[in-house]
């Protein structure tokens, strides 16, 4: 089973990249299956959705924890146990940068050896302005979705994903899909 895990900031085309890559493996005949958390059919995804709505400190560690216990229950619930050839888990291990500083290395080399981990681990980014514009669209702002929270965990995201795929998403969905496929062919090439 192939795991692609796509990670980077709220705004940055997680969910619609992740999409495209489904759909490319599905035209080659693969059952994918997509993991974007927090989600909404369980518990801890629940309660963190509604944690990223609320506001002040506790509702950021509720939201914190709870998202880790989303994506455990994701990975214990279908990683090697799903009938598929592609898994893709959408928001992984960078929840971990939106921890304070002093526990962001910490969190994030724990659940870097805790976790699956893959070849096919791509960071999508894009300057704190740009998604501050996208984000602006949206109806209804989470609590990280500042231009001073994106900042500070984007500062932390990209030291931590050093050794990570990383792809500007700053073009158009098109442009930033054709990087995107460049890499798995590449990575394809190099399982078979």
């Amino acid at each position: 089973m192939r795991l692609i895990i796509i990670d980077g900031l709220d705004g940055v085309g997680k969910d619609t990249h992740a999409i495209l890559i489904k759909e490319r493996y599905e035209k080659k005949g693969e059952k994918v299956i997509i993991r974007s958390h927090p989600e909404s059919d369980n518990f801890f995804g629940r309660k963190t959705k509604k944690a990223l709505l609320g506001l002040g400190k506790l509702n950021k560690i509720k939201a914190s924890v709870y998202y880790m216990f989303d994506v455990l229950r994701s990975i214990k619930k279908y990683y090697n146990k799903c009938d598929c050839d592609t898994l893709i888990m959408v928001r992984y291990l960078m929840g971990t940068a939106y921890l304070p500083s002093s526990l962001v290395n910490f969190g994030y080399r724990f659940f870097y050896n805790f976790v699956p981990t893959s070849e096919y681990m791509l960071f999508l980014d894009a300057s704190t302005k740009e998604l501050s514009n996208r984000l602006e669209k949206r109806e209804k702002k989470e609590i990280f979705e500042t231009q001073k929270a994106l900042n500070k965990v984007r500062k932390k995201s990209i030291k931590l994903a050093k050794d990570w795929i990383i792809i500007d998403t700053s073009s158009s969905i098109k442009e930033v899909s054709k990087k995107i496929n460049k890499k798995l062919d590449s990575l394809d090439k190099k399982k078979k």
